[in-house]
């Protein structure tokens, strides 16, 4: 949907048309079927959506790193200009760390249990810059210190049980950074965070983006957490990205039912609100996802169009904004496919 404003001098990463699907016992489930979307150098890209929109495949078909049965099926992925669909395994694993890092959601999981958090951060700058492994140690004691992990010299030592949920989500992106990566993918880092811990991790990253200048995409299916993050956002449901542009546009003036209704079941603070609004009915699963509009079984605005037609184009709002949804044709004489 996404692609007809860039500037390709700036451009890091384009995902053009990415469907991403995997064959089950139970037949073929379109995890991401027809994604699109850019992310310029430095810029921070939020990726929202309820969980099963097809968010983490998306990031994993990047890394070419799916779950057994996942496979690219069409589209184009291209990373300063080069299509990782069709990059080798070995230059994947060139890729993959040094220039594109990933900080998992579950901090715990991410990281090996039987290896000191100082060797799980050196590992990774042994194998790709050739470092030995005392200059290896000694980088990590600086890397521990610049996300603000106090006595880095102690706490290298330490295991990940042996450190609180908010320290090892650091020491996991300590990893992640070591090897300076242009772009870093952070999958629902903050889902296991308190609400204060959360905040400074928030503000740990925007530091650190712009003291590196590296891109961010970040995954989460809480829209709240982004407003002060990200540049733009992508909306998500269905395997589509249903709604795309710059934050301030979409959050102040969203254009898709779907994202609408994300934002209005958010609490306002100050409001005395009795009952926060629910959007109806789950979301469509991968395995049966309708030809028209995914949105439309639970859409309050749903048109014969949105629900025996083909799914939406993305129809252009201007200032790179973008939505898939039938009821913007009328104000619209050209739309993007």
């Amino acid at each position: 949907m996404a692609g007809d404003q860039r500037d390709g001098a700036d451009t890091l990463l384009e995902v053009r048309d990415l469907r991403t699907h995997f064959m089950t016992r139970r037949g073929l489930v379109r995890a991401v079927n027809g994604v699109s979307f850019e992310l310029k150098k430095g810029e921070t890209l939020g990726l929202v959506g309820e969980s099963g929109s097809g968010k983490t495949i998306t990031c994993l078909s990047i890394l070419k790193l799916l779950p057994r049965g996942g496979q690219i099926v069409g589209g184009e992925i291209l990373f300063d200009g080069q299509d990782l669909v069709k990059s080798t395994e070995s230059e994947m694993e060139g890729l993959r760390g040094k220039r594109v890092g990933m900080i998992l959601q579950n901090s715990m999981a991410a990281m090996d249990p039987v290896f000191s958090i100082g060797t799980q951060v050196a590992e990774p700058l042994v194998a790709h810059e050739g470092l030995r492994w005392k200059q290896a140690i000694t980088r990590s004691v600086d890397l521990l210190r610049m996300v603000k992990i106090t006595d880095p010299q102690i706490r290298i030592r330490s295991y990940p049980h042996e450190l609180s949920g908010g320290m090892r989500q650091r020491a996991s992106s300590a990893a992640s950074l070591g090897l300076h990566p242009d772009l870093l993918i952070c999958d629902e880092p903050t889902t296991a965070l308190d609400v204060t811990t959360q905040r400074q991790y928030l503000d740990l990253l925007k530091d650190l983006q712009i003291s590196t200048g590296m891109a961010i995409i970040f995954i989460t299916h809480d829209i709240s957490i982004v407003g002060a993050l990200c540049d733009k956002l992508a909306v998500f449901y269905g395997g589509l990205v249903v709604e795309y542009g710059p934050k301030d546009q979409v959050l102040n003036n969203p254009s898709h039912p779907y994202t609408e209704a994300l934002l209005q079941a958010l609490p306002t603070l100050g409001e005395k609100t009795e009952r926060l609004r629910m959007i109806k009915g789950e979301p469509p699963h991968a395995g049966n996802l309708p030809v028209a509009c995914p949105f439309h079984p639970r859409c309050d605005q749903a048109m014969d169009i949105c629900k025996e037609g083909d799914a939406p184009p993305g129809f252009y709002l201007g200032n790179d904004h973008q939505a898939r949804c039938w009821l913007l044709e009328k104000d619209n004489e050209q739309y993007h496919r």
